[in-house]
């Protein structure tokens, strides 16, 4: 459902006509509402939200899930919507609670990969893997202590990656419930990455071909 057009007088003079005449608005008025980061262009629409699909509707779409254990930065996110697309994800699964809303900020940041890859919100996300091991995914958490990600190893499994926050890393009962846990192999002197470059490096092992 549209609610309403907001428009600059500037873009509205440009828009061809529609059954939704804009309201005309200062460009200061729609940073405000769409966030300093948006690229909106000085036109916006609001639209009531779509609604988020749940496990059963993604489990057959190609490609590993990926879980973020109460990572909140929507640049981040946004990041990581962007190499979940690239190298084809299924979805992206966050819990609801600690999750910020597709905002114009992390579509900015996705680069069109909030239009291409799936949202699942979640309360729990423990239980939420759960749900995915029954369905038959391998449920591998990324933590630098973990073993080495190597899709030669894990074969033809359907995969769920769990990345953690920046710094808490995995929460005790999400580590717990994962089968395994592994880590990205660095040859260089720096042990970490940031989640979203994590994530990207770790879909590229999880989406190559196999040796």
């Amino acid at each position: 459902m549209i609610y309403s057009l907001l428009a600059t007088k500037e873009a509205a003079d440009s828009l061809p006509d529609t059954a939704h005449q804009p309201r005309i608005v200062s460009r200061e008025e729609l940073d405000a509402l769409c966030g300093k980061d948006a690229v909106h262009q000085g036109v916006c629409l609001n639209v009531e939200p779509l609604e988020n699909p749940a496990i059963v509707d993604v489990i057959d779409r190609p490609g590993p899930i990926l879980v973020l254990d109460q990572v909140t930065d929507p640049r981040n996110i946004g990041a990581i919507l962007r190499s979940a697309a690239a190298f084809g994800a299924a979805a992206l699964l966050v819990q609801d609670r600690h999750t910020p809303d597709e905002t114009g900020t992390m579509a900015k940041a996705a680069s069109g990969g909030l239009d291409v890859v799936p949202i699942i919100r979640e309360t729990n996300i423990s239980r939420a893997l759960q749900g995915l091991q029954k369905a038959g995914f391998w449920v591998v958490g990324l933590d630098a202590g973990g073993t080495r990600l190597d899709r030669n190893q894990l074969g033809d499994r359907r995969i769920a990656l769990v990345l953690g926050a920046e710094g808490a890393g995995l929460r005790r009962l999400t580590r717990e419930t994962c089968d395994e846990i592994a880590s990205i192999y660095m040859s260089g002197p720096m042990e970490s990455l940031n989640v979203s470059n994590a994530s990207a490096v770790a879909l590229y092992e999880l989406t190559r071909p196999l040796d």
